[in-house]
């Protein structure tokens, strides 16, 4: 019975594993990550300097997707994620030691390498340990899991901000995060993950080549949609603290409000993905990406950002679509460096995004999220016209024979 729920979960010990690392550094950074643009603002940091911070945070997610799926083909999926971690905790170290904002700042871009350089990793044993008919099954928990934290860690890290200022709460969080971690490395050091095969010797543009047109296609949606993000990612805490004027907790009420949502639609979104195509999940959740700065944008109170952010939720429902139908397309023995060069393309498309935000804001600070859900809505329109739905064989890379 125990092994029936867990295959249907999409579980074994490969991707149990990465769950298990996922849902413990998911934990830890999340009492801090959603403060951090406040953090920098309380260390002297400028809100344009707020918005280059965001600019170079997916500037960096970026440049260490391709990375990082190089160096899990080279050394292995084990060893992979343990170069990451231990990138992530001298990151968490210089955060929490930073006394001024240039440090805060190179603290906070050394501790995405989890996030970033591990991504590739993560989607390449998914897919190479579940057939394609569970892969959006795989990624839902996967989601589920890392996602399960944000309910109440950023609740905890705004009752900290509010019982020791800014400062002192997020670098308790720092604390723990580091703690943590040093748990995650113990964890990962047991993984047994075998070496993936090895392609045939190509350099990035022959991984560009090896992109099908449908994968460029989403690729280009992909970009608008995360546009429209970028745009106000950096500025969601800042609008509900100094705009909309509620407080700290409130906030971290608000994200686990948007987190339960999206944890709420996982599973039968991933049903219906697999049941019916990934198309009309992936197509829901760039409208929703779309309609969420408006909702913000439009709301006056607490319980209006309430309602926009159950919309943020729902941003989440055809994101394991979307994944899925990313390793579905991606040749199998180029897979990791072909997810790494989707999201280096995705992420320095949308560097400058957050820097136009941050000057946007100085004229008035709804001008970004009004421009970011004209390219939320764009980027759902591109997609759904350009890129046909996909169905999904035993055949490695869902492609149809």
């Amino acid at each position: 019975m125990i092994r029936r729920v867990l295959d249907w979960l999409g579980l074994n010990r490969n991707t149990g594993s990465v769950a298990g690392a996922g849902l413990l550094m998911s934990l830890g950074e999340e009492l801090w990550r959603r403060f951090l643009p406040k953090y920098l603002e309380s260390s002297g940091a400028p809100v344009l300097l707020v918005g280059a911070y965001g600019s170079a945070r997916d500037l960096l997610d970026g440049l260490a997707q391709y990375p990082g799926g190089w160096i899990s083909v080279r050394y292995g999926r084990r060893k992979g994620l343990l170069i990451f971690l231990s990138l992530a905790i001298v990151g968490y170290s210089l955060l929490a030691a930073g006394t001024s904002w240039p440090h805060i700042f190179a603290g906070a871009l050394l501790a995405m390498a989890w996030t970033s350089m591990a991504s590739p990793t993560v989607f390449a044993v998914i897919a190479e340990s579940l057939p394609p008919n569970r892969r959006a099954m795989g990624f839902s928990v996967q989601s589920i899991l890392r996602r399960l934290p944000i309910v109440i860690a950023p609740l905890l890290g705004g009752i900290l901000i509010g019982g020791q200022g800014v400062r002192g709460g997020i670098r308790s969080g720092l604390a723990v995060t580091i703690a943590l971690a040093l748990v995650t490395l113990a964890l990962v050091s047991r993984l047994r993950l075998d070496l993936p095969s090895r392609a045939e010797v190509v350099g990035m543009g022959g991984v560009w080549l090896s992109l099908p047109d449908s994968l460029r296609r989403l690729l280009l949606s992909d970009v608008l949609v995360r546009t429209c993000e970028a745009l106000v990612d950096v500025f969601l805490v800042i609008y509900a603290l100094d705009v909309v004027s509620i407080r700290p907790l409130d906030y971290g009420l608000l994200v686990s409000v948007q987190m339960t949502t999206a944890i709420l639609c996982y599973l039968p979104a991933a049903r219906l993905a697999d049941r019916i195509g990934r198309k009309p999940l992936v197509v829901a959740t760039f409208v929703a990406f779309g309609l969420f700065p408006l909702a913000v944008v439009a709301a006056h109170t607490l319980a209006g950002l309430a309602g926009a952010f159950v919309i943020g939720g729902l941003r989440e429902i055809g994101e394991p679509a979307r994944k899925a139908l990313i390793v579905d397309l991606a040749r199998p023995d180029l897979r990791a460096r072909a997810i790494g060069l989707y999201y280096l393309v995705r992420s320095l498309s949308i560097t400058p995004a957050a820097l136009v935000g941050g000057m946007l804001w100085r004229t008035e600070p709804a001008l970004p999220f009004l421009l970011a859900g004209a390219f939320g809505l764009l980027g759902a329109l591109v997609f759904g016209l350009t890129v046909p739905e996909h169905r999904y064989f035993e055949t490695d890379g869902g492609r149809k024979p």
